[in-house]
């Protein structure tokens, strides 16, 4: 039998937790032949092993029973990846023609950028499924200007100060213009609970820094200051940068691990409530550990280190359902380019946070 939950309105729901069956040893087996077969073929297989990839992590994915299907297809990614490649090289080639070719092409691609992050939105919601009905993605291009570009322009000017805002209107508008067959989803967190995430991790991290440099760094400086040998001062000061990494390393984790709940608890598709529940502690061991493994092994727990983060995160998630989750009817749509997939795969994009 499921739990039952009581939600904020005092009505019982069934919590149904997400699922992650993909192991580190399966999808390193898909990694390894997807990266040399990428290397063999100069990189235009990589379109098919981003096919292989969602498809193996998506059916993993468990919901109330139900998993989730992948339905990319790697010739429209293909031809995506090549456009972008197209546009890139030519951003590059400008700069070296003239200063003044490579500042157009420049606008040019700032211009161009805020559709692609649209489109690539809609493609992979597109071909994103749930018990054979397909997700969607609405808005429109000039939503996304005011997102992707309008407003992180105006937040230079402000030194950074409007990232919180930022930062949840780009949710809002992702998670409201998001659906599931021709039910939309729904996003209430507030501007101030961004703020007071952002604020609460700048705080531990400047704070925990500054006790560093006091007690580390005023270590490093007595070492110099009493003329101690050369290898005590190396010694002193790998110290003092190692303590300010590692603090750093520790305080980001706490940031993903507030920012993932604060979105997630926020988020309903239509009465049916999701809830995430990380924690700062367990954050950090994954993370670190998963840093540690892929240095020690040169990169080849990098597929291990993957599946480990993806499963902690998902099964964080669970929903809260009232009713049954049948209720939904399918929407009709079109297919859409994947011009937008490939520019945002390039530049190493994420818009899951």
């Amino acid at each position: 039998m499921f739990p039952v939950d009581v939600d904020v309105n005092n009505n019982s729901a069934q919590r149904e937790a997400i699922t992650f069956s993909a192991t580190g040893s399966e999808y390193f087996r898909i990694w390894i032949v997807n990266l040399l077969l990428s290397i063999v073929t100069l990189g235009i297989y990589s379109a098919w092993a981003k096919v292989r990839r969602n498809r193996y992590f998506y059916s993993s994915t468990h919901l109330a029973g139900g998993s989730f299907e992948y339905h990319g297809n790697a010739v429209a990614i293909l031809k995506g990846r090549i456009a972008a490649v197209v546009l890139i090289a030519g951003y590059n080639i400008a700069f070296q023609v003239s200063p003044i070719v490579g500042l157009i092409m420049l606008v040019l691609m700032a211009a161009i950028l805020p559709w692609l992050v649209w489109k690539s939105l809609q493609f992979k919601l597109y071909n994103t499924s749930y018990r054979g009905i397909r997700f969607g993605f609405g808005g429109s291009a000039g939503e996304a200007y005011k997102y992707f570009l309008w407003l992180p322009i105006l937040n230079t000017f402000t030194g950074g100060l409007m990232t919180p805002f930022l930062h949840q209107r780009l949710k809002r508008f992702q998670h409201t213009q998001s659906r599931f067959g021709t039910t939309h989803f729904s996003f209430d967190a507030t501007v101030g609970s961004f703020y007071k995430t952002y604020l609460l991790f700048f705080a531990l991290l400047l704070g925990g820094l500054l006790v560093l440099i006091f007690l580390v760094f005023g270590g490093v400086f007595a070492s110099f200051a009493a003329n101690a040998n050369d290898s005590t001062k190396v010694g002193s000061l790998l110290l003092a940068v190692g303590a300010l990494y590692l603090w750093a390393f520790t305080v980001l984790p706490l940031f993903l691990t507030m920012i993932q709940n604060l979105i997630w608890n926020h988020t309903r598709l239509l009465q049916h409530q999701f809830q995430s529940q990380l924690t700062w502690g367990r954050t950090t061991f994954v993370m670190l550990s998963n840093l540690l493994g892929i240095v020690v092994t040169l990169g080849l727990f990098t597929p291990f280190a993957h599946v480990r983060w993806l499963k902690y995160r998902l099964e964080a998630t669970s929903m809260l359902v009232h009713g049954s989750l049948d209720e939904f009817v399918a929407a009709t749509g079109q297919q859409v380019s994947a011009t937008g997939e490939g520019m945002v795969d390039l530049l190493d994009f994420d818009l899951s946070l």
